[in-house]
């Protein structure tokens, strides 16, 4: 068995731009229990006010896996345990499991803490003490433990053994640095292992990039505690990522350290806490990224449509992720075919529908249309092919003036004449705070008059690339829109050497494509 310990609400959020509130914490923490994870730090009680009322709002959390831990240090060498403000804020808590940290590496006691290496030695033994004695399990972090080893390997034991001697536990083994290398670390933990008869964790920053494989090690060498945050967030480079950590525990190690419906929740936990974080998900991420099971080359694609395994190193709905199919450039005819095969499952690459829309995607692409952020405008694009789709609106014309005034201010009015499938005209006008704002209002306002269902819709980004830049003003741009209805999201693309046209374009892909995912009942194509 092993124990998962989650420090993204203290150590995490130690991490630049990232910051939650207490009702953040509080969600994760509800989160992070479903998943599965045994103990949830939940801050540090004696640095600031917020993480005092946090402590007294986590109490009335009715959790089923997972201890909520308060964090500390051993006692200030000034006071004794029992006058020391840290220590007494743990026990405040009322936590049945509390986490303290110790200098492990000399260099810290004598240069950070300017005590003696004795002196240093007595404030672990007298710290984890006070708190055993006063009924609480102490799990000690051994700080800077892989650094102090390899300056003074008989040392940074005798530090162990003060928090074995008081009552200790778990002793994790930490690489605060983040610069350890993976076989360091693993003969360090094995050494730990040969001397004291404890249950060792390990605790692994990314400064060096090893975070993860450090981690993985470490459990290969006897660990039976790992530490760790969600999306890799902490100071610096960050900590070892518990969303590729988790996985590679259950799936490559086979340590049912959660259950395999648990596991199947690591991609959503993920992405929840990237949004509460208010930081864009990391794509790339291993497992739980979108990127992790994309294929775009079309020899992968042909190859994956044969058996996935052949480029896929897990089953992604494992972890509650998912297998997606990039078209680009690079893609064949086989990748278009995997990629509509839920739309059109009777067609292979040589249909001619598919030769058709491969040679209408190659002309796009030159073009400079993009279709991986774009699949709403795919989707459109294959339906017309497959099915002579038409529209659901026309546009008759659309007009956009912008004036400056003396005063600075600006104004931007667009006008739209749009005809709908029976012949019927709506011709409208609407202010925006820019020109594209302005052409979406209108947009809106003469369509919603035939499909009141566009009233939930609303754009979440938009972004402009320059596709020619030695082109200056002139050159060709593309579009790129996001939009959602509460429930779906979906991205359509525009290219024109005119921002006006191209945004023209990705906006009325990004109704159209509402109005026919409705018709279909909320289904999507592809």
């Amino acid at each position: 068995m092993v124990e998962l310990y989650d420090t993204t609400l203290r150590d995490g959020s130690q991490g630049e731009d990232v910051a939650f509130s207490v009702e953040d914490k509080l969600l994760i923490i509800q989160a992070l229990d479903q998943l599965g994870i045994h103990y949830i730090e939940g801050g540090y009680p004696g640095s600031n006010p917020k993480d005092v009322d946090f402590f007294k709002q986590a109490k009335a959390l009715e959790l089923q896996h997972a201890e909520v831990v308060p964090f500390g240090s051993t006692h200030h060498p000034r006071y004794q345990p029992s006058e020391d403000p840290n220590l007494l804020a743990l026990l405040d808590t009322g936590a049945r499991t509390v986490t303290i940290f110790g200098k492990s590496w000399k260099l810290h006691a004598t240069d950070v803490l300017r005590v003696t290496a004795e002196e240093n030695i007595e404030l672990i033994e007298s710290s984890v003490r006070f708190l055993v004695d006063n009924g609480r399990e102490v799990i000690y972090d051994a700080e800077h433990f892989f650094d102090g080893y390899d300056d003074d390997p008989d040392y940074a034991l005798q530090t162990l053994w003060a928090a074995v001697r008081s009552g200790a536990r778990c002793l994790v083994l930490c690489d605060t640095n983040g610069g350890r290398l993976p076989l360091e670390v693993q003969d360090g933990v094995r050494a730990v292992r040969a001397a004291l008869d404890l249950p060792i964790g390990i605790h692994t920053h990314n400064d060096a990039g090893m975070g993860v494989a450090n981690s993985v090690l470490a459990v290969q060498a006897g660990a039976t505690h790992v530490q760790g945050t969600f999306n890799g967030y902490g100071e610096r480079c960050g900590n070892a990522n518990l969303a590729a950590i988790i996985p590679t525990l259950k799936l490559k190690l086979g340590i049912n350290c959660i259950s395999d419906d648990q596991l199947r929740q690591v991609t959503d936990t993920s992405r929840l806490i990237s949004e509460l974080a208010n930081l864009p998900h990391d794509e790339r991420q291993p497992y739980v990224g979108k990127s992790a099971f994309a294929h775009k080359g079309g020899m992968h694609i042909d190859a994956v449509r044969k058996n996935r395994l052949t480029f896929e190193h897990i089953v992604p709905e494992l972890v509650g992720n998912e297998q997606r199919i990039l078209i680009s450039d690079q893609a064949g005819k086989s990748a278009i075919a995997k990629k509509i095969e839920k739309a059109y499952p009777n067609y292979d690459k040589n249909s001619p529908e598919v030769t058709a829309l491969f040679d209408r995607l190659k002309v796009a692409e030159s073009e400079g249309y993009q279709y991986e952020a774009a699949e709403a405008s795919f989707d459109l694009l294959t339906h017309k092919v497959f099915n002579g789709y038409q529209p659901f609106f026309n546009l008759v014309g659309f007009r956009v003036i912008i004036e400056k005034f003396t005063d600075h201010s600006m104004r931007s009015e667009a006008t739209v004449k749009v005809m709908e499938p029976n012949g019927v005209e709506e011709h409208t006008a609407a202010d925006g705070d820019g020109p594209v704002n302005a052409l979406d209002n209108a947009l809106r306002k003469a369509l919603e008059r035939f499909y009141p269902s566009l009233q939930e819709v609303y754009l979440t980004d938009y972004k402009v690339r320059v596709l020619d830049t030695k082109a200056g003003t002139g050159a060709k741009v593309r579009v790129l829109l996001e939009a959602s209805d509460g429930q779906d999201h979906w991205g359509t693309v525009g290219v024109s050497e005119n921002i006006i046209q191209a945004s023209w374009e990705a906006l009325a892909d990004s109704l159209e494509y509402k109005l026919y995912k409705d018709s279909r009942g909320g289904a999507t194509g592809t």
